[in-house]
């Protein structure tokens, strides 16, 4: 591979958590929603810390991926990423205390930060804490507690104590995960709102009557998110899953996160207690877990963008069932500006169809209570074969999938667990139906996750089709499922027209990267337009730095990790990255391949990022129907004209803004409407 340069993958997963502050500093978009957005930063925050932080905090340099010998992190990256996160969050503490608290007084919405409680609600928040929360308080002295736990990304209070000559500290731990953060009074038509530990610290007096007080300040620790999962599973793999999941609060700390003032005595007594011998310890603001922003009770809908209403997918009362419709057309529904009613009814009607057989699905991450799968136990009850693969290491959603791995089996589906050292992050639904003397096949094929949940905020591509090509090589994925097993060199040919990680996804894409090239070595018409979460893995980066050397133009919307340095000569001078951040999350990933005019489009599940190449099954899907591929063009094209709501990505990997244009687009709107028009 030659020389290519390329951008760190944890800085640059900084630079998109430095977009979303850039959003929640914009005047014009609605104050609830800019609040939201400081929410998604420490979310992010919060997992860079569990997710990246263990590999960066590690001793010398760390072989991230066997497969990719290229990929050291050098830990000098470790001190620049440190500096990063300070200043961002400096600047997450401006937009709150100068910019966004003060807007909100000016919709008589008062939120107290730091500072005392108001006299007009004193004694509303004293009846709240005898009334409720005193119920909750857990307290423990350091001094009769050795190596003390702290839960993961939970707030404490510290309290420093005083008797006869006597220190002591107290560790209050604050209920936040059994109570709402915040309580809401109205007084001479002001709501203010209290975070819970404020309303601790006014009844310190009592809970320590004995005591004098020296001070208070909070605390919090975030852990390594990483479970201990071996390659090879013995046993119940979903009992061995659960019980390393009962141990991920109890991971490495990574990062001690303390309020300005703490006496430096009393902070190195806590990081002893609480044996925080490795972790970053950083000074934060007055508040910390500010996730919880996102929950602040805001009920003025005038604070909020307006509501969408989701377009139905238009079927007509005399049509019949959507799966007789599918045999007919391919349908492409564009959530959440369409509505999720026809990915449900896909499900729905299998479920009480007399004539369908089976059906096949994999899950990666679903709905707390899941419509899907109430349709899968009601289907299997109903005499259906039913087959569904359920990824257990889907990080985050292990124990909710196990949860309903639990229940469908019991109801008679049959259930497919985790393939040891493989990830399956397909997205694909099969439908066999019997019809007259032979098997008709319905395929969905989704670039998101089956969770009707998430599909209200998460822009996803779900394609019903009954393409017999397709719904062959789909069955043939589900049944190398059933095998768990990793791919073998022989396994290769399976497919020819869908494009599955370890099969024939990497190949293929480089293929048509070197179409593109050879094309424009012609003299012919040659483009590459990406839409991805991520871009990261350098053998594919490498191939589009060579296709822009050969003179292709290459167009990448990339929402958060970008390890691709655009518009450098001799590089990268004909490749440009836009980033949109907006109301909904960019989640859809869309290959288009301009190929001398005759475009050929992919829609799929795979990010081009090390681990979805090479230790995940991904599955990558075409659009045939030429109504529905300019489809998906058209709306591409916006999202690249977008000059509100998108920046571009520049050689230093800062998110440059966009000067407005005439018109102003904002791609996320122009698409409802161009969906509303159909």
């Amino acid at each position: 591979m030659k020389a290519f340069l390329f951008f760190d993958r944890d800085l640059s997963w900084l630079s998109f958590n430095e977009r979303l502050l850039m959003e929640a500093a914009k005047p014009s978009v609605p104050l609830a929603e800019r609040i939201k957005f400081l929410s998604i930063y420490s979310s992010n925050l919060d997992e860079f810390y569990r997710v990246r932080m263990p590999v960066l905090m590690a001793f010398g340099k760390i072989r991230i991926d066997k497969n990719d010998p290229a990929e050291l992190h050098d830990p000098s990256i470790l001190r620049e990423v440190n500096t990063v996160i300070r200043e961002q969050l400096k600047y997450f503490g401006h937009l709150l205390v100068e910019d966004l608290i003060p807007a909100l007084k000016g919709k008589d919405t008062y939120l107290v930060y730091n500072e005392p409680i108001p006299a007009a609600i004193r004694k509303d928040v004293s009846d709240y804490f005898f009334n409720t929360l005193a119920g909750f308080i857990e307290i423990v002295y350091l001094s009769k507690s050795r190596n003390y736990f702290a839960e993961n990304n939970k707030v404490y209070l510290a309290v420093m104590l005083e008797q006869g000559g006597k220190e002591e500290i107290a560790i209050i731990g604050i209920p936040s995960a059994s109570l709402a953060r915040f309580y809401a009074s109205q007084a001479a038509g002001i709501q203010y709102i209290v975070f819970i530990e404020d309303i601790v610290r006014t009844q310190l007096h009592f809970i320590f009557p004995k005591w004098s007080l020296t001070g208070a300040f909070t605390l919090k620790i975030t852990r390594d998110a990483e479970l201990d999962l071996q390659d090879e599973y013995e046993g119940d793999i979903a009992e061995k899953i659960e019980k390393q999941i009962s141990k991920r609060d109890f991971g490495l700390a990574t990062r001690l996160l303390y309020q300005p003032g703490i006496p430096l005595k009393s902070l190195n007594s806590i990081a002893a207690a609480f044996n925080l011998v490795n972790a970053n310890i950083m000074e934060g603001g007055p508040y910390h877990q500010l996730r919880d922003l996102e929950s602040l009770p805001l009920h003025l809908p005038a604070l909020q963008y307006p509501y969408q209403t989701p377009v139905k997918y238009d079927m007509k009362e005399n049509e019949g069932s959507l799966l007789d419709k599918i045999q007919e057309q391919d349908i492409l529904i564009h959530t959440p500006y369409n509505a999720y009613d026809c990915v449900l009814r896909f499900f729905n009607e299998a479920a009480i169809d007399r004539n369908v057989e089976e059906i096949w699905l994999t899950l990666y991450r679903v709905a707390s209570d899941s419509r899907i799968i109430h349709a899968l136990i009601s289907a299997a009850k109903n005499g259906k074969a039913v087959t569904v693969f359920v990824e257990l290491k889907a990080r985050f959603d292990e124990a909710n999938n196990i949860k309903w791995a639990k229940r469908m089996k019991t109801a008679g589906v049959r259930i497919i667990y985790s393939i040891p050292g493989l990830k399956v992050h397909a997205k694909c639904g099969l439908v066999k139906r019997r019809q007259k003397d032979r098997i008709v096949y319905s395929s969905l094929f989704s670039t998101g996750n089956l969770n009707e949940s998430t599909a209200r905020f998460y822009t996803d591509h779900h394609l019903l089709t009954s393409d017999h090509q397709l719904a062959r090589e789909l069955e043939l994925f589900f049944i190398f499922l059933t095998k768990r097993r990793h791919p073998k060199p022989k396994d290769e040919m399976i497919f020819t027209h869908l494009l599955v990680a370890k099969f024939n996804l990497l190949d293929r894409f480089l293929e048509l990267i070197d179409r593109e090239i050879a094309h424009a070595a012609a003299g012919k018409q040659a483009g590459i337009t990406l839409k991805l979460n991520n871009l990261e893995e350098r053998v594919l980066i490498a191939k589009l730095y060579e296709a822009s050397n050969a003179g292709v133009r290459i167009d990448l919307i990339v929402r958060s990790v970008c390890c691709l340095i655009p518009g450098i000569p001799g590089m990268s001078e004909n490749i440009s990255v836009r980033r949109i951040v907006d109301k909904y999350l960019e989640h859809g990933r869309v290959y288009w391949f301009h190929n001398n005019g005759n475009d050929e489009i992919w829609l799929g599940s795979a990010d081009w990022m090390n681990r979805n190449i090479y230790r995940r099954l991904e599955v990558c899907f075409p659009v045939y129907d030429e109504a529905l591929k300019k489809e998906i063009r058209d709306l591409i094209r916006l999202q690249l004209e977008d000059n509100i709501a998108a920046v571009i990505v520049d050689a230093s990997s800062k998110n440059i803004p966009i000067l407005p244009g005439d018109p102003a687009i904002r791609s996320q709107n122009a698409i409802y409407e161009y969906i509303s028009g159909k």
